[in-house]
């Protein structure tokens, strides 16, 4: 089996690290030439490709795959349309041998803002930012793929990441954490481990559809943070009224869509045991393992 990834970042590559060992060789994406070297090095036959041109050997690579992996976001902005892989090399996934299946890794910032209340699959989908609506249409495309083509799709709603040099423990290491409080404001978390997990069971079984991959206890976020400096014995950062810090507008944008996301789809039809279900079993995890660095 001939795995292809587009995007060989930080979810993706837990992906591939965690299964290695299921396929007979491993393709994928990278921007940077210096990236590229390093995944080379890893015995993964990276190739560069920006979004902006075909990358060079990907569609004969494609050709070859049994199994494709998207984790590239969509463009903004521009005619036709915005996902990058489908834009240039649409036509390799369309020709030949096609794959076994696909997953792409979307996000649930497609459902957008439903005050707090619980969403799952069937949510109407409201999102505001630029970034939302170009993932809706992009998930639009692979699910039109999926059906074109007979090929399995699955779209994979993530939440928040985190994982190893990702979370709280390294915030607070830095000096970045904060406690932005919120009246009422929650948000949900996937440990990059069950991202992999997710992306393996729906590739595997060859199951396409629309899946929540997310923990199962949206919290406040300032409690978060509390929760990882106590396990450090270190003091939380103060709490900070969120309507008066100095924030990105990106950050902010965060903080305006407030929605609790089910996840007991992918636990029926994927068959998905999380191994971080909740933000204190997985920090205290990764703290006692010393898997936060």
């Amino acid at each position: 089996m001939r795995l292809f990834v587009f995007g060989l970042g930080y979810s993706a590559l837990a992906f591939v690290r965690r299964n290695r060992g299921r396929f007979s060789a491993v393709g994928g994406t990278t921007r940077s030439p210096e990236k590229a070297d390093a995944l080379r090095a890893e015995g993964i036959e990276a190739v560069l490709f920006d979004g902006t041109r075909p990358g060079e050997g990907v569609g004969a690579a494609l050709r070859e795959a049994t199994f494709v992996l998207q984790s590239i976001a969509p463009s903004e902005a521009g005619a036709g349309t915005n996902d990058p892989v489908l834009k240039w090399h649409g036509a390799d996934l369309m020709v030949g041998r096609k794959p076994m299946a696909v997953a792409y890794l979307s996000t649930v910032g497609v459902y957008g803002d439903h005050g707090g209340a619980w969403v799952d699959e069937r949510a109407r989908l409201k999102p505001k930012s630029a970034r939302s609506l170009a993932r809706v249409a992009a998930e639009e495309a692979w699910t039109a793929y999926g059906a074109e083509t007979g090929v399995p799709t699955a779209i994979l709603r993530l939440s928040g990441i985190y994982g190893p040099g990702r979370n709280g423990f390294v915030n607070l290491a830095e000096g970045s954490a904060k406690r932005l409080v919120k009246p009422g404001q929650v948000f949900n978390r996937i440990h990059v481990e069950d991202i992999a997990s997710a992306t393996a069971a729906a590739l595997f079984s060859r199951t396409g559809g629309v899946f929540n991959i997310t923990d199962d206890e949206p919290a406040p976020p300032q409690d978060v943070v509390a929760f990882a400096a106590g396990l450090m014995g270190v003091e939380p950062p103060p709490e900070q009224d969120f309507a008066a810090a100095e924030l990105s507008p990106m950050a902010r944008s965060f903080y305006g869509e407030n929605k609790r996301v089910a996840n007991g789809k992918s636990k029926r039809d994927l068959g998905l045991v999380y191994a971080y279900p909740d933000y204190r079993t997985a920090l205290t995890r990764m703290w006692t393992e010393g898997t936060w660095r």
